[in-house]
């Protein structure tokens, strides 16, 4: 059976590890901020603790978010609650974000390959397939997470962005469909270096094949306008509440 994830209507906004304006990026406040203005999916990013529990976290080390020096994967869960990241909050569970906020749609990027097992494990204790997105930079690891939740929704990882990216060139909705293998979504940044990827073309492309098109990261609402007008499905955003308030103008 087919996901309902993307059932709302677009264009979509993504609040990027959430609204961090006034809260910490990946943290239940910064979630919480950005569905307050209004955004509709709440992008974040998961990794594994020492004691094997999945814990939001966009990198590899804590050294950004909490000014000290140590790896994530080397923390216990235990080790990381006792961090302070500021505004009163500290490092959550995948468990806890899903348990806290029971009608938030997530877009989850899986970061490495020893979280596949226990993702799925989360999701399905939680009955949270229908409200979440899976991806990850690892298109093995995008649909092994796709083999183990049939019918969980998912976007391609960096081969199958190449693969589409060749695909819309020739102009081929079937090469397309065949590149995506099974994703719904195609996550992708406007441009790789000196390479556009988002083009009327492209996004025209990509939903012959059935798919949608989110872009990431777009922070300046002319950005946001340029890429609505070409016909992109979702903006993923460090700013939901500028994106979400020009969606609403527009509409």
């Amino acid at each position: 059976m087919a996901s309902r994830y993307l059932d709302p209507p677009r264009p979509r906004v993504l609040a990027h590890r959430g609204l961090a304006v006034e809260a910490p990026e990946n943290t239940l406040l910064a979630f919480e901020h950005a569905l307050a203005v209004g955004a509709g999916y709440l992008e974040t990013d998961v990794r594994l603790t020492r004691d094997g529990v999945v814990v939001i976290a966009h990198d590899d080390t804590i050294d950004r978010v909490a000014g000290r020096s140590a790896v994530v994967a080397d923390l216990s869960l235990a080790d990381l609650e006792q961090i302070e990241l500021g505004a009163g909050q500290r490092f959550c569970t995948l468990a806890a974000a899903l348990e806290a906020l029971p009608d938030a749609r997530f877009n989850i990027d899986v970061k490495v390959a020893e979280a596949v097992d226990p993702v799925v494990e989360v999701i399905r204790a939680s009955g949270s397939v229908e409200r979440v997105l899976l991806t990850s930079f690892s298109d093995a690891r995008r649909r092994r997470l796709a083999e183990l939740l049939p019918g969980v929704a998912t976007s391609t990882g960096q081969a199958g962005v190449i693969g589409v990216l060749l695909a819309t060139w020739v102009g081929s909705p079937g090469l397309v469909r065949r590149a995506l293998r099974g994703a719904v979504a195609l996550q992708v940044p406007e441009r790789f270096g000196p390479v556009r990827v988002v083009s009327r073309r492209f996004v025209r492309v990509v939903h012959a094949a059935g798919a949608e098109v989110h872009v990431w990261t777009v922070n300046d609402p002319t950005d946001m306008e340029r890429l609505l007008d070409v016909g992109v499905d979702g903006l993923v955003s460090d700013r939901a509440d500028l994106a979400v308030a020009l969606v609403a103008e527009r509409n």
